[in-house]
């Protein structure tokens, strides 16, 4: 019997619940696997932990698999998935933790009373540009941005239709980029 026709019988029963099919098809097929992730990637510990994921999900999911005809093809897309999930995963990873520690340096006590006499500021030009607004932008603008209500929510409040309340923001937020600069 041909690898091929070997693997599809061995995929076809194992979808039925045969334990014993899937680690004949580990067996034959685990060392191309790893050959073929090696190419992707020449981490051999993140390449053997995918080919065993792979088959770990082949039986986890075996009631929902379909029929296939080239086996080693469709598990060679399923590690080189696999594989690119996991490096996405750890660049996330590293990410997040790089921002982390960018986070966790300390201050100075100057920067931190600049960033606090900035706040203040900014603070104070937004109090003056919202004094420049008609009564109806301040409320519509106090609902959207700092009750968070969205634009329906706004017009039952305010008894006027969603594109009144829409266009009533948009020309306070228009209006506050123009004072603000």
């Amino acid at each position: 019997m041909l690898p091929t026709e070997e693997d599809k019988k061995y995929w076809e029963q194992m979808r039925l619940g045969e334990k014993n099919a899937l680690f004949g098809l580990y067996n034959n097929l685990y060392f191309h696997l790893i050959r073929f992730g090696l190419k992707i990637n020449a981490d051999d510990e993140l390449v053997k932990d995918c080919v065993n994921q792979v088959f770990l999900n082949l039986w986890d999911k075996r009631d929902r698999l379909n029929p296939v005809e080239n086996v080693k093809s469709y598990l060679m897309t399923s590690l080189r998935r696999c594989m690119l999930d996991q490096l996405a995963y750890v660049d996330r990873t590293n990410l997040a933790v790089n921002k982390m520690e960018t986070a966790t340096n300390e201050l100075s006590y100057e920067e931190i009373m600049v960033g606090l006499q900035q706040d203040e500021e900014l603070k104070n030009k937004l109090r003056v540009a919202i004094a420049q607004l008609t009564p109806r932008q301040v409320e519509l603008i106090q609902l959207k941005f700092f009750e968070g209500l969205s634009y329906e929510q706004i017009a039952q409040r305010t008894s006027q239709s969603v594109k009144t309340a829409y266009n009533t923001v948009y020309d306070a937020i228009k209006m506050l980029r123009k004072i603000l600069k």
